[in-house]
């Protein structure tokens, strides 16, 4: 996870990818809170970078792939506390598919960024609607899976 700086927006650029009625997310920890909780893949929008571009770029960076069929979904204002500090992020969240059709089957994915490393895991979408798994950001993943 990357630290949050209070007073300032981020803009985040964020891709769903489902399958058989499971998400690929990140897990995460907020000791604060001592919750676990999971967020969709993606990160940073950089300086004079679109998000379709960002979003790419971070799938890229995160699971050595390309993104094919990638949709716009939804834009988030995703206002959040984490570890005790407030956050505040514009979110442009995606939808697409993975070019490397082999992560589909690959439980969990350990993804090695410059910064820190992490796992993503396929988790089932129906843990999320029961409210068993935190999901962020948070938004009406109900209505959202319907679509998808």
């Amino acid at each position: 996870m990357t630290t949050i700086n209070e007073g300032k927006i981020r803009i985040k650029a964020m891709c769903l990818f489902h399958k058989d009625g499971k998400v690929l997310v990140s897990k995460g920890f907020d000791k604060v809170k001592n919750e676990n909780f999971y967020r969709v893949l993606g990160g940073s929008v950089n300086f004079f970078e679109t998000g379709e571009a960002g979003v790419r770029r971070e799938i890229q960076e995160e699971l050595l792939s390309e993104v094919e069929n990638l949709k716009l979904i939804d834009v988030i204002e995703n206002l959040f506390t984490y570890e005790g500090n407030k956050g505040h992020e514009i979110v442009f969240l995606y939808h697409g598919d993975l070019a490397r059709k082999e992560l589909y089957a690959q439980n969990p994915i350990h993804i090695i960024e410059e910064a820190y490393e992490f796992d993503a895991e396929w988790i089932a979408t129906s843990d999320i609607l029961a409210g068993k798994i935190p999901l962020y950001p948070a938004l009406d993943y109900k209505s959202l899976f319907k679509k998808l």
